[in-house]
């Protein structure tokens, strides 16, 4: 059954979050992850992210385990104090279908 993590995100630095953003995405296809959303509150352009953007993102990935082993990995795992600083983020996992 596939799973979610859904992310919500609350900008602190633009500059640490782009860096953040710049290195997730490839850590995320290693474990067969797929980014569905990405997207910024109330309809702004999310290339005009800046201090105090609420963002969301949902991540896709084809099982729980696979969801687990990606947030676990050492990749993703380094990238956390990066995240931390640039952002404050809730990240949740859940199980479904559309």
């Amino acid at each position: 059954m596939p799973s979610y993590y859904v992310g919500t995100i609350q900008v602190t630095n633009v500059e640490i979050w782009q860096q953040y953003l710049s290195q997730v995405g490839a850590t995320i296809k290693v474990y067969g992850g797929e980014v569905l959303l990405r997207g910024s509150r109330y309809g702004g352009p999310i290339s005009e992210v800046s201090s105090g953007s609420q963002l969301i993102v949902v991540v896709r990935f084809d099982d729980e385990a696979a969801a687990i082993r990606w947030h676990e990995s050492a990749e993703y795992q380094q990238l956390v104090t990066v995240r931390d600083n640039g952002a404050e983020v809730s990240l949740v996992l859940y199980s479904g279908t559309a």
